[in-house]
């Protein structure tokens, strides 16, 4: 087998599309596993934040209290899970604009391209909408049922 060849050409037989995804999952192109880790990193750091005052909030109103000790002094979470969405993306697009460069003939200068940061913004949409599930539907039940 030469040098640059992938084991997928060794075998044979064609892959099942299970074996094709685990392939696709493992030897997924650096620029798109820089693009997601960027906004994984963005929305874990917003969620943070959110994720505190959704719990705040949701004691308080279990308690039969007012929100006045909550910041806002409203029930601000629908506001609050747009800035998180938007947050990710401006922030997951320009760290990927930031760290994945365009490659050049050369091959010994980078450019920086809007191409990055569109790769970005499509990394950090489904990923913004991933991390505001996983709060509302396993952190958060977690932490109120303790």
């Amino acid at each position: 087998m030469a040098k640059g060849e992938s084991s997928m050409k060794r075998s044979g037989r064609p892959r099942g599309c299970i074996r094709k995804r685990l392939y696709q999952l493992q030897h997924a192109p650096r620029p798109v596993f820089r693009a997601v880790l960027a906004s994984g990193g963005s929305a874990t750091i917003f969620t943070l934040p959110y994720f505190a005052y959704g719990i705040q909030v949701e004691r308080a109103r279990r308690d039969g209290g007012s929100l006045v000790n909550a910041v806002g002094r409203n029930d601000l979470r629908a506001e609050a899970a747009a800035l998180l969405v938007l947050l990710t993306v401006v922030f997951g697009s320009l760290l990927t604009f930031l760290i994945v460069p365009q490659p050049t003939a050369d091959g010994r200068s980078t450019q920086r391209s809007g191409w990055s940061a569109a790769l970005g913004f499509f990394a950090s949409l489904p990923i913004a909408y991933i991390a505001l599930v996983v709060e509302s539907q396993f952190l958060k039940p977690i932490l109120l049922s303790l």
